[in-house]
């Protein structure tokens, strides 16, 4: 029989709901036998919010054991083994700390935390504790990723010289983004999808990044465009904004072709052509839940095997990432109030 792992979900907003629904559709699976062979059973465990109420809605909707009306109890909550931080990013570095203390393991939504330094402590904390912390950067899950590393390795486009990436929405309005107590911005929110993108497919031995910002007038970054010049030439040039939708592709040119990826912030399909705008070959995604699943599998394959980080998103990516971001943020004046001294 399958090993369960108790679940919890820490916050009861958008982001959560999703994730309930994700191991709502992994427990079906598994009943089903449509679960990857070995796979490791999420059991919908804890749900805990800042008020009782909207976690015992949360609970009875989803079909939770338990709802808790702080995060402190579902942290103190002995059965829970794993624990989906789905709270602002602004939060993450508290909220990771409160259940690590407690001997949970965490799987924690992206941006991973607010800056390097957070994420350094975190990562050397749950180390400690002997305790996995992973980053819930899908895209780094999902069989896309490998796809995509077996279609460059083909050679099918040739060497390849230029990629692109973009992911925009119209969501300046809402609050997580707008506010700079909430670590708000483009960048932690959209902007570290294509910046991912270029991570995945072109490598970090980045010898030189070009950016530039529009702030908002409460000092967060409206909309950002990035370039990474790498050693070896290639080029990467990016695009994240919270004012308007964009296509949401990532583009791969090669000196035989190039690629296309559909939505690179949840890849469905990757389509190549040659030089004469052909198309030549299709890749379809395997057809997926939410895309959550792929995170939930590898954070429980870990916890069944003691492991501390998962091979999909390692931490020392994790704080590259970090580390790159506060770079950016640095160059544009992007300071939270709670990194002010």
């Amino acid at each position: 029989m399958a090993e369960e792992i108790r679940i919890g979900i820490l916050g009861a907003g958008k982001i959560a709901r999703t994730m309930a629904r994700t191991l709502q559709g992994m427990r079906e699976a598994a009943r089903q036998g449509t679960a990857p062979e070995g796979a490791c059973v999420p059991v919908l465990w804890a749900v805990a919010a800042r008020d009782l109420g909207r976690a015992q809605a949360f609970q009875e909707e989803f079909g939770f054991a338990r709802a808790y009306g702080s995060y402190e109890e579902l942290a103190r909550d002995e059965e829970t083994q794993l624990v989906y931080i789905a709270t602002p990013h602004s939060h993450h570095y508290a909220h990771m700390k409160l259940c690590i203390r407690h001997g949970k393991h965490v799987l924690c939504e992206k941006a991973f935390t607010a800056n390097a330094a957070q994420a350094r402590e975190v990562l050397e904390l749950a180390e400690g504790a002997g305790l996995l912390a992973t980053e819930a950067m899908w895209t780094r899950y999902m069989p896309a990723r490998r796809m995509l590393d077996e279609i460059l390795a083909s050679g099918i486009i040739g060497r390849p010289f230029c990629l692109t990436a973009n992911l925009s929405y119209d969501i300046d309005e809402v609050e997580r983004l707008a506010e700079p107590a909430l670590a708000g911005g483009a960048l932690l929110d959209v902007g570290i999808y294509p910046i991912s993108f270029a991570l995945m497919a072109f490598g970090s031995d980045i010898a030189r990044i070009v950016s530039g910002a529009q702030l908002t007038d409460k000092g967060v970054d409206g909309q950002d465009s990035i370039t990474f010049q790498y050693r070896d030439g290639r080029q990467a040039l990016l695009y994240s904004s919270m004012y308007c939708r964009s296509d949401r592709q990532g583009t791969i040119a090669g000196e035989k072709g190039y690629l296309i990826v559909k939505n690179i912030n949840n890849p469905q399909r990757i389509t190549v052509y040659d030089t004469d705008d052909r198309e030549i070959a299709r890749y379809d995604v395997p057809t997926q839940i939410t895309g959550y699943e792929y995170e939930v599998y590898a954070a429980m394959e870990a916890v069944s095997q003691g492991k501390k980080e998962c091979p999909q998103m390692p931490h020392a990516e994790t704080l590259q990432v970090m580390e790159l971001l506060d770079s950016l943020r640095r160059e544009w004046g992007v300071v939270y109030p709670f990194e002010r001294s």
